[in-house]
């Protein structure tokens, strides 16, 4: 894997092979961070990494700039290989052992982009509930937006907040967004007429 802009752009970056990860393709990290510079000043945003594997997602952002960087697996090995790579480039990722659901119930504070990359066999239960958490537990700025990464087999558009899905190669990112006021009241007309 490589990071593909930035400070560190062109850095090759390899994990152990015994790491349990399917990392994120480097077209589809392109396509994602093209939507994110559109929208956000990556230096100025705070980023929660969750499922992060190897970091891939967490170099990126701290290549481009962002200082806030929370990782969190509950793989050892992966939080070990994610705090050695972050030391050795100098950048400031925080990383939390933990399972992901368990964190997501007790996490507080609020993020501007939330990335989500479960293992892609996941039941769609367990996909809609990281979701679910994360709009409960009010962890998504008002601005933000929640990017789960998941197979092309994999529809989530019927979950709440969903925005919408690109899709790449075999993958697919699903958007998930707060609504508006104006849209919410939109809604609301829509399903009284």
């Amino acid at each position: 894997m490589r990071i593909i802009s930035g400070e560190f752009k062109g850095r090759r970056i390899t994990a152990p092979k015994k790491l349990p990860v399917r990392p994120t393709t480097d077209m589809a990290k392109e396509s994602l961070f093209n939507i994110l510079n559109n929208r956000y000043y990556i230096d100025e945003i705070s980023v929660l990494d969750l499922f992060a594997g190897t970091g891939n997602l967490s170099y990126e952002f701290a290549s481009r700039g962002c200082e806030q960087i929370t990782a969190v697996d509950q793989d050892y090995g992966c939080i070990k290989f994610i705090n050695e790579t972050a030391e050795s480039f100098g950048m400031t990722i925080n990383t939390i052992k933990s399972d992901v659901f368990k964190f997501l119930e007790h996490a507080q504070g609020s993020h501007t982009v939330i990335f989500a990359d479960p293992p892609y066999e996941l039941p769609k239960e367990e996909f809609a509930k990281i979701a679910q958490l994360i709009f409960e537990n009010s962890l998504l700025k008002e601005e933000g937006i929640l990017v789960i990464e998941h197979s092309k087999r994999t529809d989530l558009s019927d979950l709440q907040h969903y925005v919408k899905s690109k899709s790449y190669g075999g993958n697919s990112f699903s958007f998930f967004e707060i609504a508006t006021e104006e849209e919410e009241e939109e809604e609301e007309e829509e399903e009284t007429d």
